[in-house]
């Protein structure tokens, strides 16, 4: 569970109390789904909101233990930056972020999140980056590939190397 708020609507009668769960759910090994719901409980809004996250799971594709490329995606204010990381490095991100990726099973990566510090819009931010990622298998008229996806795992020593 990401996010278990509770949320009021004032109406001519008075306030009416409810809960909103965001839940994000994971096989760790490619797959990853969120669900944002809301119930009169929290039991209601937790099994709504896992319901949900059933429906939208996508499968993430990884190269080498990490993702193919760097990623930059917008959701409301929130944006998230993710990028590829050698072997060893694991997940460095933090917030929901951190969450979606674990959950996920990317073993190696680096991200940030700039702008807004809402959970819910920074996982949604994630997720459609996560989405957005295309193999070469899926992108056959990219004329070269990344050097990931070569099998060239980016390194400080090779970074150096680029800059001069």
């Amino acid at each position: 569970m990401l996010e278990l708020a509770r949320v009021t609507r004032v109406t001519k009668g008075g306030k009416r109390m409810r809960f909103r769960a965001c839940v994000v759910l994971g096989d760790r090994k490619g797959r990853v789904g969120y669900g944002v719901a809301k119930g009169l409980d929290v039991q209601q809004a937790v099994s709504k909101a896992t319901n949900k996250a059933k429906k939208v799971m996508i499968t993430v594709p990884f190269v080498n233990e990490t993702i193919p490329y760097e990623i930059r995606r917008k959701f409301a204010a929130a944006q998230v930056i993710i990028k590829p990381a050698p072997e060893g490095t694991g997940v460095k991100a933090g917030g929901a972020v951190r969450v979606v990726l674990e959950l996920a099973g990317v073993p190696n990566v680096v991200a940030k999140i700039l702008g807004s510090n809402n959970k819910i819009n920074n996982a949604k931010a994630t997720m459609a980056a996560l989405s957005s990622i295309k193999t070469i298998k899926e992108r056959p008229n990219s004329a070269k590939k990344s050097k990931l996806e070569q099998g060239v795992v980016p390194t400080v020593e090779s970074q150096v190397e680029e800059a001069e």
